[in-house]
């Protein structure tokens, strides 16, 4: 069992990439906090897997979309840690959490931006803003960007743009909270095989085919080529990792 108790909370923990970060993380001995949107028992199968390493973990609804259930999920995450540690401290974010857009600037809505400005900008800004007291000195966050904020696709414009909003956000980020040596870096994934979209980079064969061409490395990437780079980020020999973009694409579109 991990003795130094470090804890790492990462939103968007039940499925795709942000499962692949959980279980990374517990390999490294950290104890792991996840939120999820709706899928319980894909969380609960992520804590169990957790527990099986001989860490701690626990699973919180909520929808980082919706910065109105904050005030409520940091009460309910407090409770947790201090029953659980004797502290409400806490040592990572990685602020995962998010859903797809592809649609062309013509025809996107008003409806399908507030979408996704909600849970990938205002929901990581003010989930940040909340959970800051509880950050130790010395600790991180992580926020996950994209590719898509180098690499212009096509259908991308607002996915892609919010995204580099985050990675702007982010050197802010690390320059303010340098006197807390509260370390802030981004991690852009190139395309991966997850349901993550519908799946499509998974699940279409031509654009699979395609990104494949394009990448240095002759493949898509798979969910196992990121957790482990959110996990070292996460450990002391990243601690002069600071308001940097890693991009893990395996060269994608170089």
């Amino acid at each position: 069992m991990n003795t130094n108790n470090k804890i790492a909370l990462i939103t968007g923990g039940s499925r795709g990439l942000g499962k692949n970060m959980a279980l990374a993380i517990a390999k490294k001995g950290l104890d792991v906090v996840i939120t999820y949107n709706s899928n319980q028992a894909a969380a609960e199968e992520v804590v169990n897997a957790i527990e099986a390493m001989g860490q701690k973990a626990k699973a919180f609804q909520l929808d980082t979309s919706d910065t109105k259930q904050f005030g409520a999920f940091v009460t309910e995450l407090n409770q947790y840690l201090d029953s659980t540690y004797g502290s409400t401290k806490l040592d990572f974010l990685v602020n995962n959490a998010g859903t797809a857009l592809y649609a062309i600037a013509e025809e996107t809505t008003e409806e399908q931006m507030d979408e996704i400005y909600n849970i990938h900008y205002k929901g990581v800004f003010f989930l940040t803003q909340k959970l800051l007291p509880y950050l130790n000195e010395g600790g991180g966050i992580v926020n996950i960007s994209s590719g898509l904020t180098r690499i212009t696709i096509p259908g991308s414009s607002v996915y892609g743009s919010i995204k580099a909003a985050v990675e702007s956000l982010s050197k802010y980020l690390a320059k303010e909270l340098g006197p807390k040596k509260i370390r802030v870096n981004v991690l852009a994934p190139g395309a991966i095989e997850t349901d993550f979209g519908g799946g499509r980079t998974r699940d279409n064969k031509e654009i699979n085919a395609h990104i494949a061409s394009l990448t240095a490395l002759g493949r898509v990437g798979l969910p196992d080529d990121i957790g482990g780079v959110v996990a070292f980020l996460c450990t002391d020999e990243a601690g002069w990792i600071n308001g940097q973009r890693i991009e893990v694409s395996g060269g994608q579109a170089l």
